[in-house]
C-alpha cells in the first residue's frame, strides 16, 4: 500500500511579489495591506517543483538528493502540509512527524517536557500514549537536566536533539528529515541514523534529505534525486548517487602535481612528481565511491643513484614492501596496490572513513629520502 502519492505537483513563487496564495486568509490579508498593488509579471515568477510525481510504499525508506536550491526541501514542506502545492495532487496516509528546521514544532515559552505534551497531541495521542514514551524521549535527546527548562534557553544542538526524540519515538507513521542533522555533533548524527534503520523495520516511512552520500546510500535502498524542480532519477540508492555524483567530476581532481612543491621533507634523493587515481584498467577516476576498487599510482624521479625500499603501512602491518634500484635523473611510477594493468600483488581491504594510508620511500636504515 502506497503511504505516499505525488502526482505531478508543482509550486511556483514570484520573486519581489506576493506568492499565490494556498488559503483564503492569506489571500484576504494581502489584499487589505495593498488593494491597489499590480500582479506580479509572469517574468518574476519561479518554479521551485514541476510536474513532480513519485509513489512511496508503506515501510520504505528513501533517499532525496540533489543539489543546494533544487527543490528538495520545498517537497518536504508540501508533504508536510506546510505550504501547498500551485498545482497537482499529492495523498499522505498517516500520522506525520518532520524535523525540517532546528526548533520546528516547539513553543519557545513552554519547557521540553510541556513541548513533548504538546506535540504527541497534536499527533491525536493520548496523554498516557505520551507519558509511556516521555522516559524514553528524554534519554535519547540527553536533555534530563533541562527538560523542565524553557525551549528558549536551549542551544541549537539541545532543540535538534529533543526534535528528533519526539518526532523517532512518537506514534508517527510517516517521517520526514531534512538536512537538519548537519547541526547535531557526530555522535547525535550517528544516533539518529541508527535510530532511523529501526524505523524502517518496524515498519514506518521515512524519506531523508541529506548532502551526506554516504549515510543516504548506507540508509536508504532507494533515491530520489532531484534537479531544477524536476525528479532527474528515481532507482537504487547506489546506481542514482553514482550518477548525481558524476555531475561534480568535471570539479575534482584525479591527479595532484608535486613539482612545483616547495614544503618537502627528507634528504632529496629521491623527489614526489605527483599522484594519479585510477581504475584497474587505467583510467583515470575523477571519482570514486565508497566501496569501489582503486589504484593509488605515485610518480617520482631519482635525484642520485641510491638503493631505496618502497613501503606501505596499514593498520599496523606492511601489505606493501620492496627493494628498487633506481638512476640518477630518470622518473618512476610505481601502483599501490600494483593489481590489473599493474600486475598482482596485496591488494588492501577496504578504509573506513577517515583512514591514512603512510606511504614511504626510504634508505637503510630507513631514513626517509623524499
Amino acid at each position: 500500500m502506497d503511504a505516499i502519492l505525488v502526482n505531478n505537483i508543482s509550486k511556483s513563487y514570484r520573486i519581489g511579489g506576493s506568492a499565490s496564495q494556498g488559503m483564503l486568509r492569506e489571500a484576504i490579508i494581502n489584499v487589505l495591506r495593498n488593494p491597489f498593488r499590480p500582479r506580479p509579471t509572469i517574468q518574476n515568477e519561479i518554479w521551485a517543483l514541476r510536474e513532480v510525481a513519485f509513489s512511496i510504499e508503506q515501510g520504505e525508506l528513501v533517499g532525496i538528493i540533489g543539489r543546494n536550491g533544487a527543490g528538495k526541501s520545498t517537497l518536504l514542506k508540501i508533504l508536510s502540509r506546510i505550504t501547498y502545492p500551485t498545482s497537482g495532487v499529492l495523498r499522505v496516509l498517516g500520522r506525520i512527524g518532520s524535523l525540517l528546521e532546528v526548533g520546528t514544532g516547539f513553543h519557545e515559552e513552554l519547557t521540553g517536557r510541556e513541548n513533548i505534551y504538546l506535540n504527541g497531541s497534536i499527533l491525536g495521542m493520548k496523554r498516557w500514549e505520551i507519558k509511556r514514551r516521555m522516559d524514553e524521549i528524554i534519554a535519547f535527546a540527553d536533555v534530563e537536566k533541562f527538560v523542565d527548562t524553557p525551549i528558549k534557553r536551549y542551544s541549537s544542538g539541545m532543540r535538534l536533539r529533543l526534535g528528533f526524540a519526539v518526532a523517532a519515538h512518537l506514534d508517527t507513521d510517516i517521517l520526514f528529515v531534512d538536512e537538519v542533522l548537519a547541526v547535531g555533533d557526530v555522535g547525535f548524527q550517528k544516533k539518529c541514523l541508527s535510530a532511523m534503520g529501526e524505523l524502517r523495520y518496524k515498519g514506518r516511512t521515512v524519506l531523508f534529505v541529506s548532502h551526506n552520500m554516504a549515510a543516504v546510500e548506507h540508509l536508504c535502498p532507494r533515491s530520489i534525486w532531484i534537479e531544477g524542480g524536476e525528479i532527474r532519477e528515481d532507482g537504487r540508492s547506489s546506481e542514482v548517487i553514482k550518477h548525481y555524483m558524476g555531475t561534480f567530476s568535471n570539479t575534482q581532481q584525479a591527479t595532484v602535481d608535486f613539482t612545483s612543491a616547495v614544503d618537502r621533507r627528507g634528504s632529496g634523493a629521491v623527489r614526489y612528481l605527483g599522484i594519479d587515481i585510477l581504475d584497474f584498467e587505467g583510467n583515470i577516476q575523477s571519482l570514486v565511491q565508497s566501496g569501489d576498487s582503486l589504484v593509488i599510482r605515485l610518480q617520482y624521479e631519482d635525484c642520485d643513484s641510491t638503493d631505496i625500499r618502497l613501503s606501505a603501512f596499514f593498520r599496523g602491518r606492511r601489505p606493501f614492501d620492496r627493494r628498487e634500484h633506481m638512476e640518477p635523473r630518470r622518473r618512476y611510477r610505481i601502483a599501490f596496490p600494483r593489481a590489473g594493468l599493474f600486475g598482482s600483488g596485496d591488494r588492501f581491504p577496504q578504509f573506513n572513513a577517515g583512514e591514512i594510508l603512510p606511504l614511504a620511500l626510504a634508505d637503510e636504515p630507513w631514513k626517509c629520502i623524499t
